[in-house]
C-alpha cells in the first residue's frame, strides 16, 4: 500500500519537452484536429524540411503524442487520442500570444475563435452555439451550456467538464435522426455525452461520440468545411439553412 502513490506520478517533464519545441508545438497543434497528415504537411505548418521534420514526428511518436500509419506508400501521422489536443487546448490558457505581425495572422485567430475543431468536435462560437440549439430543442437537457466560473468546482476552461451531466433526450434521439444521427451506433467504449469548457467562449460546446458523430454529419451534408488553416472550420451557405431548419441555430450570413 505504501508504493501506490508512485504508481500514480506522472513524468511531466518528459512530457513538456516534446511540447516545448516550437516546430514540434506546431506539428500538434496542426493535428489538433483529429486528422491524420502526411509528414510533408506537417513540415510545411512547422517551417521544417522534411528531414528536420522526420527527426521531430519520431520523438513524437516514441513520447506516444503521436501515431503513424501508411496509406500506400505515404505515411500519415494524428494525435494519438483527445487527451492529446485537451492537454494543448489547457495549455493555451497559460501561454502567452503569439505576435500578430499580419493580416492573416489576424484573420486566422478571428477564424479560430468563429469556428473550429476541438480534437473531433465542434468549438468556438459555432460549438457553443451548437450545443445551446440543442438545449433549446431538447435534445440535451441538464444545464444551460453556461460556464460560471465562480460555481464551478472541478470545471476549467479548455478542458473536459465534469461538474454537469448532460442527457440525450428520447425526442433528442429522434430529432438527431432525421439529421442522419443514428445515436444507437455510437462507439460503445466512448462515453457518448461529454462537454468541454470551451476556452474562447467560456460556454459548454458538446463533445464525446455524439459530439464527433454530429460533427462527422455535418460534413458529410457539406454544411462545413475545412478552412485553409489547421482546425479552422467555415460553415456553407448550405449550412446556415440547415442548421436553422434542423436545430434552430441562426448564423450571421
Amino acid at each position: 500500500m505504501m508504493d501506490e502513490p508512485l504508481k500514480q506520478q506522472t513524468d511531466i517533464a518528459r512530457a513538456a519537452a516534446l511540447i516545448a519545441d516550437p516546430s514540434r508545438a506546431r506539428m500538434l497543434k496542426c493535428l489538433a484536429d483529429g486528422r491524420a497528415l502526411p509528414a510533408s504537411a506537417l513540415a510545411g505548418e512547422a517551417g521544417v524540411s522534411a528531414a528536420t521534420a522526420s527527426v521531430h514526428l519520431a520523438k513524437l511518436v516514441e513520447g506516444e503524442f503521436v501515431t503513424v500509419g501508411r496509406q500506400g506508400r505515404h505515411r500519415y501521422y494524428r494525435l494519438a487520442g483527445p487527451d492529446i489536443s485537451a492537454a494543448l487546448e489547457a495549455l493555451a490558457l497559460i501561454a502567452p500570444p503569439l505576435p500578430i505581425t499580419s493580416l492573416k495572422q489576424s484573420n486566422r485567430t478571428n477564424a479560430l475563435h468563429r469556428a473550429r475543431t476541438c480534437y473531433d468536435h465542434l468549438a468556438g462560437q459555432l460549438g457553443t452555439g451548437l450545443m445551446g440549439a440543442l438545449l433549446d430543442r431538447g435534445v440535451l437537457t441538464g444545464y444551460d451550456g453556461v460556464h460560471r466560473p465562480e460555481q464551478a468546482v472541478r470545471d476549467r476552461p479548455a478542458s473536459y467538464g465534469r461538474d454537469i451531466h448532460y442527457a440525450l433526450t428520447d425526442s433528442g434521439r429522434a430529432q438527431l435522426r432525421e439529421l442522419g444521427v443514428d445515436t444507437d451506433r455510437l462507439p460503445p467504449r466512448r462515453p457518448a455525452v461529454r462537454y468541454c469548457v470551451d476556452w474562447s467562449e467560456h460556454r459548454h460546446h458538446l463533445a464525446g461520440g455524439l459530439g464527433a458523430a454530429l460533427t462527422a454529419r455535418l460534413f458529410e451534408l457539406d454544411w462545413v468545411r475545412w478552412g485553409a488553416a489547421p482546425r479552422v472550420v467555415h460553415v456553407t451557405e448550405k449550412g446556415i439553412a440547415g442548421l436553422e431548419h434542423s436545430l434552430g441555430l441562426t448564423l450571421a450570413r
